[in-house]
């Protein structure tokens, strides 16, 4: 499906990066409400985001305080001259939002991860004029991540954004959620002109990681940012350990440095030749493996052998992650190679023996 986007910009914001989105996890007091948001109007910042239904894993946990924060928001745009944005999830949230002058509405992880409530916010959608941001799903699935936007792109909204937040993960590791940087940059290769937008707040889930995955979302090419800024955050009601204040936000904007995207690459032509070269060397190499492979195999249907040898494969992962992180690659990067690689290799084996 061929989609055509068109600029999410707001009168009165600069076509620059990064744009800029801050504001707190939650919408917690109107005082609250008003105290970010004008000491983040006085840096600069013109899109103010804040909670006001809050989805939680368990019930119990502060889930926002719905309806009677939009009013707030109101005041803030009122007296500030700010936008505001909010998250929904459902026909009601779009009615409530809307209805109280939202400019700008984001999805949730959660809410991409399932088609039945993207098609019902895409319904309540039809008709309407606003900017509206998607955030990735909370696992790794880029299709589903297109899905949802075909499904608000078909609903006859056009201003459409994606917000990479990163994939939920049992092994967390440095980050809350996993970058995987391959999957917004696949995204945007499909979609150039989409706007892509970096939310560092949950991929890091700490304050301290926000300023690198800023610099790193500017370097991959990202138009924006979306960052959780809060007047009082270590006492925040919610997600305290990834806000920061609007003086730190300012910090952080002020010596991010973004490259011109426009700059010629020409220089760079050498270094991708021998890139280009090296990847067909990769290749070759890969063929060869796999011949070896059907060699393997062949032996094993001739002494009637199986085909998958646990031993044999722990030894693979467990030496060439060893000697991937002596070289200086990410053990975890190793392990997914040669997961794939062994993979590869013990369909071709299957295939080879089940031959007539």
């Amino acid at each position: 499906m061929e989609m055509k986007f068109e600029s999410i910009l707001l009168p009165g914001i600069e076509a620059k990066r990064p744009l800029v989105i801050a504001g707190p996890c939650s919408a917690e007091s109107e005082e609250q409400v008003m105290t970010t948001g004008k000491a983040l109007a006085k840096q600069g910042v013109k899109i103010y985001r804040a909670g006001i239904w809050k989805p939680r894993t368990k019930p119990g946990g502060f889930e926002g305080v719905g309806v009677i924060g939009l009013p707030w928001l109101q005041r803030l745009k009122s007296e500030t001259g700010m936008y505001t944005a909010v998250e929904v999830a459902t026909k009601a949230h779009v009615d409530a939002a809307l209805a109280f002058g939202v400019d700008i509405l984001w999805i949730g992880a959660r809410t991409c991860a399932n088609p039945f409530a993207m098609q019902e916010i895409a319904d309540a959608l039809k008709g309407k004029d606003v900017p509206v941001l998607i955030k990735n799903p909370v696992n790794p699935d880029l299709e589903l991540w297109i899905g949802g936007i075909e499904r608000i792109y078909n609903a006859g909204i056009h201003r459409i954004g994606a917000i990479h937040r990163g994939f939920s993960s049992y092994d967390k590791k440095i980050y809350r959620n996993l970058p995987q940087w391959h999957i917004p940059i696949e995204l945007r290769r499909r979609f150039p002109d989409i706007c892509l937008i970096c939310d560092p707040s949950h991929i890091g889930g700490k304050r301290e990681l926000i300023a690198p995955l800023s610099q790193q979302a500017m370097d991959l090419g990202f138009d924006g940012l979306i960052i959780e800024s809060h007047c009082d955050p270590d006492n925040a009601w919610s997600d305290a350990k990834q806000q920061i204040t609007p003086e730190t936000l300012q910090i952080i904007l002020n010596t991010l440095v973004v490259r011109d995207q426009k700059v010629s690459t020409e220089s760079l032509s050498s270094l991708r030749n021998q890139i280009d070269e090296i990847d067909d060397e990769i290749l070759e190499i890969f063929a060869k493996r796999m011949r070896v492979s059907r060699e393997i195999a062949a032996y094993k249907k001739e002494h009637d052998m199986q085909v998958l040898q646990t031993g044999r494969y722990d030894e693979i992962l467990t030496k060439r992650s060893q000697e991937g992180k002596e070289m200086g690659l990410d053990e975890e990067f190793v392990k997914t190679v040669f997961e794939a690689i062994h993979s590869e290799s013990v369909r071709q084996q299957v295939e080879f023996i089940n031959r007539k």
